[in-house]
């Protein structure tokens, strides 16, 4: 039996499933894309059912704003919000054959948007199960690349080519068929360095890389 199973992890908030977790999905969101402008909650199951009495809403708000969990300021979640400027509002609905501690963040900057669906999966875990409609399994502790390419014979090789790290998993789904775009979801064992990124950003396929760092660096936005 490991500490974290006897201690718990370390965290504010009175649930780690409730709080910790939701705080990480938010906060993956928020390494993604950075503070959005406007942000909805769509909270299933038992979140939907306790997200007042257990503090789920102030925990995803102060991960979008990009508080960590052991943050004291967690608890001002809702001003640190208001004083961002960030419109949020919180929605209820059934999200299907899910983790019943499931959210899924809609999120907007500008012409940014993402929408990125997640489960609290007890002691503080999660899973980053889908991302622009694209399905994955990320536990969000790992650096990942997300990027819209061009959907052509050879994109995933030439995207590929261009890293040079161990590669954990890949995920790819045609996104617009009319459009011939495609997603690619790349998990890596460490972060990306500039000279990858500006490999990728020259290569023929790439529109656009979101760069999700590990801990140890955590610049977010469109590369």
């Amino acid at each position: 039996m490991g500490l974290l199973e006897v201690a718990g992890p370390v965290m504010v908030g009175p649930s780690s499933s409730h709080t910790l977790g939701a705080l990480k999905i938010a906060r993956f969101v928020y390494k993604l894309m950075g503070i959005p402008q406007e942000v909805t909650f769509v909270l299933h199951g038992s979140f939907a059912l306790t997200y007042k009495g257990h503090g789920t809403d102030r925990a995803l708000l102060a991960g979008i704003v990009g508080l960590k969990p052991d943050d004291t300021r967690v608890k001002d979640a809702f001003n640190i919000a208001q004083s961002q400027g960030l419109k949020f509002s919180i929605e209820i609905s059934d999200l299907g054959d899910v983790h019943p501690n499931t959210v899924l963040v809609k999120a907007k900057r500008g012409a940014i948007y993402n929408e990125v669906r997640g489960s609290s999966i007890g002691g503080g875990a999660i899973k980053i199960n889908q991302i622009n409609g694209v399905d994955c399994d990320l536990s969000g502790e790992f650096p990942t690349l997300v990027i819209l390419n061009k959907d052509l014979p050879g994109a995933l090789r030439g995207i590929l080519e261009c890293i040079t790290y161990n590669i954990a998993n890949v995920y790819l789904r045609r996104v617009n068929a009319l459009e011939g775009l495609a997603l690619t979801i790349i998990e890596l064992d460490s972060n990306v360095d500039d000279e990858t990124l500006e490999r990728l950003r020259a290569n023929k396929y790439v529109l656009e890389i979101y760069n999700v760092k590990s801990e140890e660096g955590e610049d977010v936005g469109v590369q």
